[in-house]
């Protein structure tokens, strides 16, 4: 069952009318012709990490066909074609219909709005080895009844960071300091957090090196914490640390099998059944690939430390699995999630089991934010087509239950549902999900996301009321 549709008020409809009209005026400004692609082969790709691109090609004066192509590359020293500066910018404009966020639970009404996020970057490449790079944000929402620390952040740096690579013995070594994203795997636990208004970024230092079949990254980070009370005014500080070592290895040929640690520490934490200092050790094991149409990924974490006097045992189990019918029309691919997460058994002892999920991905489960990555048992098979060759439409059914009845319903990030700890069965409820992905060209992608939940007796007893989200997204990039 699909959403029902509330009209949006005439400011809605001017609003989401701007932001469809910039996106179309884009998609005009940067045609992709048959003719160029094949003339363009090496033309880069915008990626959602812009500064993993490389835009060097542009060397080439013939490669330089797109609009404004003067300003993606502009020579620094002529005898280098590895040395530029490059100029870019990025547009997302989300509607977004959700008649009961949080499941309603507290009189939380029904709300429909548009989040919008600009942002804007200088790219400097010294040589094949130097990289400075700078990307300002502007993230805002329009009639939004009640707003997050992740819907808006006006004007501020999101990233500034210098960056060296180059070969080391047998290997490449890469390091980066400053304010700068990164992300581990399908990001479960470690995110640049695509999915909500804001992005997540870290001021770290970070380290790889990677030679053969191995890589090892190694980072200290204090996360950036956002405000929206003036211009540049986010901030972060040593009272929310996050450090990782993590090795990397290809194993059965292009399957890889990963671990890494990570200490996780915030001066002031607060769980249902604990409150203050956290110290979390995080231990994580992962293997992910693919072969003869299947495809795989798997992992798991640990959690050990404490909050306050509290100790803390927890941990999650994620997977991802499917098969690809690749000799089929549409291209179809059955696949099953499956996850699970701890919750803390027993209120009132010396442990908290409440798993924290560190740096979540807002897509990994739905937009929607009905599912937190805490207290859960999530099982949900999906399929996938690809009806032509631009479109990709995925279709699944989420089932969830509690790992714990003692502890509560948590929904995204990590919110616990009041009056439901310690009530109620296991079972949570049963969401379908529809989603389509449209690519219009190389800089214009569009998306639609469908959610309905239904709730079971814990959360109905709670307030809460069956659920309905709808999203339609425009991304330009160039």
């Amino acid at each position: 069952m699909l959403p029902r549709f509330t009209p949006p008020s005439a400011n809605r409809r001017r609003a989401a009318a701007t932001a469809l009209a910039f996106s179309v005026v884009a998609a005009l400004l940067s045609p992709v012709r048959a003719e160029d692609a094949a003339s363009q082969p090496a033309r880069p790709k915008i990626l959602t990490n812009r500064w993993q691109e490389d835009w060097s090609a542009l060397a080439n004066p013939a490669l330089r066909t797109e609009p404004f192509d003067a300003l993606k590359y502009i020579p620094l020293f002529v005898t280098d074609p590895k040395s530029y500066i490059s100029l870019g910018a990025a547009l997302r404009e989300r509607f977004e219909f959700n008649d009961a966020p949080n499941f309603g639970v507290g009189n939380t009404r029904g709300d429909s709005y548009l989040l919008q996020r600009l942002q804007m970057h200088v790219d400097i490449r010294l040589n094949e080895n130097w990289q400075i790079f700078t990307q300002l944000e502007d993230v805002r929402t329009i009639d939004k009844a009640s707003i997050s620390p992740v819907d808006q952040n006006q004007l501020d740096l999101r990233l500034a960071f210098i960056a060296y690579s180059g070969a080391l013995g047998d290997g490449i070594f890469k390091a980066r300091v400053g304010r700068q994203d990164f992300a581990f795997d399908l990001q479960r636990f470690v995110s640049s957090r695509d999915g909500p208004n804001v992005r997540q970024s870290f001021d770290a230092v970070w380290a790889d090196y990677e030679t053969g079949l191995w890589r090892f990254i190694g980072f200290v980070s204090q996360p950036v914490q956002y405000r929206f009370g003036d211009v540049f005014d986010d901030f972060s500080g040593q009272n929310f640390r996050f450090s990782t070592a993590r090795i990397e290895r290809k194993v059965f040929g292009d399957n890889e099998l990963s671990g890494y640690y990570s200490l996780f520490e915030r001066s002031s934490a607060r769980y249902l059944d604990a409150l203050g200092e956290e110290a979390r050790h995080i231990f994580d094991v992962r293997f992910a690939g693919n072969a003869n149409g299947f495809d795989w990924d798997l992992e798991a974490m640990g959690q050990t430390g404490h909050v306050g006097p509290k100790d803390i045992e927890a941990w999650a189990l994620g997977g991802r699995t499917g098969y690809t019918f690749s000799n089929i029309a549409w291209t179809p691919r059955i696949g099953l999630q499956a996850d699970a997460a701890s919750g803390d058994g027993r209120a009132g002892d010396n442990t908290i089991g409440t798993f924290n999920p560190l740096f979540p991905n807002g897509y990994y489960f739905s937009l929607a934010g009905y599912t937190g990555y805490a207290n859960l048992i999530h099982l949900k098979p999906t399929l996938t087509v690809k009806p032509i060759a631009n479109l990709t439409v995925t279709a699944g059914v989420g089932m969830q239950w509690r790992q714990t009845v003692a502890d509560a319903v948590y929904v995204q990030p990590n919110v616990a549902i009041a009056g439901t700890a310690g009530q109620g069965s296991r079972w949570t409820g049963v969401y379908s999900q529809l989603r389509a992905d449209y690519v219009f060209n190389a800089n214009l992608t569009g998306a639609v996301e469908a959610v309905h939940y239904v709730i079971g007796d814990t959360v109905r007893n709670a307030g809460g009321h069956d659920s309905n989200y709808l999203g339609l997204e425009l991304k330009y990039g160039w």
